[in-house]
């Protein structure tokens, strides 16, 4: 009965087209074999059926042959999964009636194992040299801190964050809304050839089969539901990758989105996103600060370290009670850093022989160090 059911669904992914929520219910309650066998033999009609509806599935399922379908992705070095077997990613269920029939894996690690530390990153396919660069940072950052990057094989930001996981030589996996022998787009074939060889490559359609606009929309919620969180990249109001986001939060995902220019068209729906239950992410750390494990902590941010940043607190107070331009008495500085005259005179020599301040007769002045922009002690990127 095992074998049978498997043949199945091998066979269903012919008939029911991604995400049929009628297609979901009736293998939920009848079981793959039982809902193909009233498919091809003409069983009753499966309730909510329409007659019309009913006899398109009849000519798909009149036309299936699982073990060719499953000789054809031998051939391309692929493989069926269904679920319950070692290899499905159980939070794929989260999905219920719009789950995968089951899913064409091509690429030799476990899409299971892969899946339990995977981040999806998505956003516009003419996306700007800013979006390409983000994702592509973003593809190799995560891929360099050991997460599994998942988009979905397109022009753009899709395929920007695959190359940035390939460079970076970390794995990446392509969620396509064709046959996962049929590289799509056919300016990706090599690129999606690479993630075969390095990666996966995963699709819900059987060996051969071709796009269409809405199994695109569709494919979404499949990368949605394979990854701890989804990342948009530039997206504009109507994008698809809105959709990937949007079922993320349905599922309780994070869904996080990287910011672009106030005016910008191309990141309107990244700050959309952000207005709502979206967080704002960066670069790679941050991401993996809020989809990782206890400890995956992004570094503190902030800016560089000035030379009166280290002055202890009396000697910043008395530093900051001389005035901008001319000369003040010890009796003036001692009242406006509220310490006493002695205090302020030891605080004052500190601040001379740490070039600060310099004496003029019986008054104080700034030196010219301390009244100009300070010189960062640490720059960024310099090691503490």
């Amino acid at each position: 009965m095992a074998g049978d059911e498997r043949l199945a669904r091998v066979a269903l992914t012919r008939v029911l087209e991604p995400g049929d929520e009628a297609g979901g219910r009736w293998l939920r309650e009848y079981g793959a074999v039982e809902v193909l066998r009233r498919v091809v033999a003409g069983g009753a009609v499966l309730p909510g059926a329409s007659e019309k509806r009913w006899e398109g599935l009849r000519a798909r399922g009149a036309k299936v042959c699982p073990e060719r379908d499953l000789a054809e992705a031998a051939q391309a070095g692929a493989r069926f999964i269904c679920p319950g077997e070692p290899e499905w990613p159980a939070q794929l269920d989260d999905l219920g009636d719009v789950r995968p029939i089951g899913l064409w894996v091509r690429g030799r690690p476990s899409l299971r194992t892969w899946a339990l530390r995977s981040v999806a990153v998505v956003g516009a396919r003419a996306c700007t040299e800013y979006g390409a660069h983000m994702a592509a940072t973003l593809g190799a950052g995560l891929a360099e801190l050991g997460w599994v990057v998942v988009s979905g094989g397109a022009y753009g930001v899709d395929g920007a964050v695959h190359r940035g996981a390939l460079g970076a030589g970390g794995a990446t996996v392509a969620v396509l809304a064709c046959g996962v022998d049929r590289p799509y787009p056919r300016g990706h074939t090599e690129l999606i050839s690479r993630i075969a060889a390095q990666g996966l490559v995963v699709g819900e359609l059987p060996p051969g089969d071709h796009p269409t606009p809405s199994r695109f929309i569709l494919r979404n919620r499949v990368i949605a539901a394979l990854t701890r969180g989804t990342v948009v990249v530039e997206a504009a109001y109507r994008s698809g990758a809105l959709v990937t986001a949007r079922s993320a939060q349905r599922l309780g995902r994070f869904t996080m989105g990287v910011p672009g220019p106030a005016t910008s068209g191309l990141s309107a729906g990244v700050h959309e996103l952000l207005r709502g239950e979206a967080v704002l992410v960066t670069d790679a750390a941050e991401v993996a600060e809020l989809v990782g494990d206890i400890g995956d902590l992004a570094p503190d941010r902030r800016g560089p370290v000035l030379p009166r940043d280290l002055l202890e607190p009396g000697a910043a107070r008395v530093l900051a009670a001389l005035p901008g331009r001319g000369t003040a008495r010890v009796a003036e500085i001692a009242r406006d850093a509220s310490t006493s005259q002695d205090d302020a005179i030891g605080r004052l020599y500190e601040l001379q022989s740490l070039g600060f301040v310099e004496r003029h007769d019986d008054g104080w002045k700034l030196t010219r160090q301390a009244t100009r922009p300070g010189r960062p002690v640490f720059g960024e990127g310099d090691e503490r």
